[in-house]
């Protein structure tokens, strides 16, 4: 009886393992990242004017949060602001713009944009120093100085569509500053008028 017990539960548990090991090696390891060229709203926007008005317009609506301006031509922007979020975690966002024109006689054009989230942490590094000790050898030991540096441990694009909406009304805004009439911008580049000249009194 005691045999056949074996029997029953020995083949048992070998199917049980044999089913676990197939199991675990039939899940397949999930994708970290994956690109889906597909919809592209989160980071295209068009705007009307040329490509200078536009990346004058990115350009202020960066400086007008804080950000930094690395570089700045009639086509590129590129803007970067740190964050403390405490004592151990830095992050930096770094805006990057581009201005293309759309197709000629359109005046209009596309703004591409993307952030990108850099994140650091504090990493300790403490200093030891050797200790001669007669009959035994060098002894380490831990002294209080110690070396601390930021270290990078994550970077990512910002997928939050909510961010790049709220910057587009910003650029939206103040392109309504840089797209200034004609008839007003010549008045502010326009000498005052002068008073007319009196006539000269005839001196009798």
């Amino acid at each position: 009886m005691g045999y056949l017990k074996k029997f029953i539960v020995y083949p048992s548990m070998s199917m049980l393992v044999t089913f676990v090991l197939i199991g675990c090696s039939s899940v397949k390891p999930k994708l970290v990242h994956r690109d889906e060229f597909g919809t592209a709203d989160m980071f295209t926007y068009a705007v009307p004017g040329n490509a200078q008005e536009s990346c004058e317009a990115s350009r202020r609506a960066l400086l007008s949060q804080g950000y930094i301006i690395s570089e700045a031509n009639d086509s590129n922007v590129k803007g970067r602001r740190k964050f403390q979020s405490d004592d151990e975690t830095h992050v930096e966002i770094e805006f990057n713009i581009v201005c293309a024109p759309n197709s000629k006689g359109s005046n209009s054009t596309t703004i591409f944009a993307n952030a990108v989230r850099d994140r650091y942490s504090l990493k300790k590094n403490s200093s030891s120093a050797s200790l001669g000790v007669g009959g035994i050898g060098s002894i380490s030991l831990p002294i209080g100085a110690s070396n601390d540096s930021m270290v990078k441990v994550a970077s990512e694009t910002i997928s939050d569509a909510k961010l790049y909406s709220r910057f587009y009304d910003l650029v939206e805004r103040y392109l309504d500053d840089v797209k200034k009439p004609d008839s007003e911008m010549s008045q502010l580049h326009s000498p005052a008028p002068q008073e007319p000249a009196k006539e000269q009194e005839k001196i009798n």
